[in-house]
């Protein structure tokens, strides 16, 4: 990989012959495990200046209608996560010059305060290609990482590292973006506010309706409140999108009882085999994704396909020596006369993706000059550990990326486009629906990950019996397994919200996600303890999911920091009127200075005296408040009502609309160390 260094520039046809799209990822490790940033892009004409607004990319305008930029989101890493960007370079328009690429905190917050602060960029089949540490942040709040440029018909990367006090406004201001005023802002809907459209009350009406109407995105960091009153909005890039998004309640049934059941436009009830499960959602899939533009490249542009023309196959027999083989399926991408193609694997149920089947695959797209093998199933891929290891040939001058997306994640990407960010029109987002409704159907196959494996039982009664000893490669399975749960856990609660939801690395943890793995397998052998904790945009801190093995109990919780200004009992009285509709049982502890251990109680006893959560020593200072939830945890390492899987699933998904979704989201992060404790 190319180091670069403050200022220096690199052509990127002379480090890869695939740089027609590439990735680039802006990375950050936050100590505390709580810090972000946001990812922008601006496209910029000869004069240094936007053509116009639209050419300002960020949260509330992700993608170009050329396909040019998409904004991928955040991908969780070995130490903590990072914002991918991906650029179809063949399709960025003649007239821009350069494409700057830049990233701001907020809420008062400074890049000083993170560490590793870096931008890498990879070719089409994902190898990476150079890398710009940027070590001055300091207190600036928005930096400039770098930017891709034209020289002689090649794109060049410049190492920038250019920081700005003023934010995200100063620097879109600085390249001619105009900014909304006040008002402008005040008109816009409230965060948690969706403008939505209804889909017509036929399939048949559905398909006919082509219209997009307008709605207005809503501001993605929430205004909160304070004593004073509402805080002053910043300002924001003005953006305008005309989707269509699908209502969260469904209209009235006209049917006669409940035996009757509404069509399908992809029925489930006639599969019986896992080949037919194979076949059907492999089908499915491939036929919405070639229907709705925007679902195929969300789906494609992360690994590595242009922005075009998408067309999608089944049952198509490739040669191989003296059998053909089949894949599932193939995607293919045309974009100025030039191809992308995809080789598609598929499995359902819980069947496991077979080495030397995918491995053929390989062999055929690189010597057919494919791009990419994509494998599909119930699995979760982690970091640093594929799923299935194939040989890749390095004398072959064309390379061929592997690349792994699960079930859970096509339903979570659905999920996103129809009930939160809107697509073309009604016709799609009805398609979308369907599709969701497929995979959600219990004879689908398509349910994500859904076993904890073989090594689950031993584990837990090695835990019992106080025999699993350190170092036992059952533990690490059971460790990796549940990284696997915690993943898809996020993309079920961020489908649910809109939200990002990822999960959250401490960065004593270190960078290495082999001995990152090896280091909790360890403490689970000894303390018998499984935790992560979950990064929810919007909510005041991380939320931690702890599952007991000796005492078959989960734990979620959040910890909230203590208010800049006020008093003790003040914060106290407030923080049970949030809670007013939160269940009884929840455990509410205070947090003091030095970790000694603060009041606690159930929020049932603590509603009529809130000053029970006051230290008795009134010298003692508030650092802050941890809630808690208690529950029985399922004990099979299957995804049953019973079983461990759909019990952490529940607990998550309870505490988060229970507890958390009660709690101001922009509660004010603690700014000074002394605080009054009268």
């Amino acid at each position: 990989m190319h180091e670069m260094v403050k200022g220096s520039n690199v052509s990127l046809a002379a480090l890869s012959e695939n740089v027609g799209s590439v990735i680039v990822g802006l990375g950050w490790v936050s100590p505390s495990g709580e810090g972000d940033a946001d990812v922008s892009v601006l496209l910029l004409d000869t004069n240094g200046k936007v053509r116009n607004d639209t050419d300002f990319y960020f949260y509330n305008n992700p993608v170009a209608a050329d396909g040019s930029v998409q904004l991928l989101g955040k991908t969780p890493t070995a130490d903590g996560n990072e914002d991918r960007i991906g650029f179809d370079l063949t399709a960025v328009p003649a007239d821009v010059d350069r494409i700057v690429v830049a990233a701001s905190r907020y809420e008062g917050a400074r890049f000083g305060e993170l560490e590793d602060v870096r931008v890498t960029l990879a070719d089409g089949v994902g190898e990476h290609l150079l890398r710009f540490t940027i070590d001055d942040a300091d207190s600036v709040s928005a930096i400039i990482f770098g930017e891709l440029y034209r020289r002689a018909d090649e794109w060049k990367f410049r190492a920038v590292g250019q920081g700005y006090e003023a934010g995200l406004a100063g620097l879109a201001t600085d390249f001619g973006v105009d900014i909304d005023d006040d008002a402008a802002e005040a008109e816009a809907p409230q965060s948690g506010e969706h403008l939505e459209t209804a889909v017509p009350a036929a399939p048949a009406e559905a398909l006919a309706q082509t219209t997009a109407l307008e709605a207005i995105p809503a501001p993605r960091r929430p205004s909160g409140e304070s004593d004073a009153g509402p805080r002053k909005p910043a300002p924001r890039p003005r953006t305008a999108k005309k989707k269509v998004t699908l209502p969260r309640e469904t209209r009235k049934s006209l049917a006669e009882n409940e035996s009757w059941k509404e069509a399908r436009l992809f029925p489930v009830s006639v599969l019986k085999s896992d080949r037919d499960r194979e076949m059907r959602a492999t089908s499915v899939l491939l036929s919405v994704m070639a229907q709705v533009p925007e679902f195929g490249r969300r789906l494609t542009a992360a690994f590595g396909a242009p922005a075009g023309r998408m067309e999608t196959f089944t049952e198509v027999s490739l040669p191989h020596g003296d059998t053909p083989r089949r894949p599932d399926g193939v995607i293919r991408v045309e974009r100025a006369g030039k191809l992308w193609t995809a080789l598609i694997e598929t499995k359902t149920n819980g069947n496991s993706l077979r080495a030397e089947q995918v491995q053929a695959y390989m062999d055929i797209a690189a010597r057919r000059g494919y791009e990419a093998v994509i494998t599909l199933s119930n699995d979760v891929a982690l970091e640093g550990s594929p799923l299935v290891d194939v040989k890749i040939d390095g004398r072959r001058k064309h390379k061929v990326a592997l690349r792994h997306l699960s079930w859970a994640e096509v339903a979570h990407q659905a999920q996103m486009l129809i009930r939160h960010e809107g697509v073309g029109n009604a016709a799609h987002a009805w398609l979308l629906q369907q599709l969701l409704q497929y995979l959600q159907h219990e004879n689908s196959g398509c349910h994500g990950f859904q076993n904890m494996g073989s090594a689950w039982v031993p584990v837990r009664n090695g835990i019992d019996d106080e025999t699993l000893c350190q170092g036992d490669a059952r533990a690490l399975e059971v460790v990796e397994s549940w990284e696997r749960l915690i993943r898809q856990v996020c993309l079920g609660l961020g489908g649910e919200l809109g939200q990002k939801v990822l999960p959250a690395q401490r960065a004593k943890r270190g960078a290495d996600p082999g001995a990152r793995r090896a280091q909790l397998a360890d403490e689970l052998c000894v303390d018998g303890r499984l935790q992560a904790e979950l990064r929810v945009e919007g909510a005041p801190g991380l939320l931690s999911v702890t599952a007991d093995l000796r005492t078959g109990r989960l734990r979620t919780s959040v910890e909230i920091p203590a208010p800049d200004q006020g008093y003790p009992l003040t914060w106290a009285k407030r923080l049970i009127r949030r809670l007013d509709e939160a269940p009884a049982d929840l455990h509410v502890e205070t947090l003091v200075e030095g970790g000694a251990g603060g009041p606690r109680g159930t929020l049932e006893r603590l509603r009529p005296e809130p000053a029970d959560m006051l230290p008795k020593n009134t010298a003692t200072r508030i650092t802050g408040f941890r809630l808690s939830l208690l529950k029985s945890m399922g004990s099979g390492r299957g995804n049953a009502e019973t079983g461990f899987i759909r019990s952490v699933d529940d607990a998550v998904q309870r505490f988060y609309t229970t507890v958390v979704v009660h709690l101001d989201a922009a509660t004010p992060r603690r700014a000074s160390s002394k605080e009054p404790t009268g």
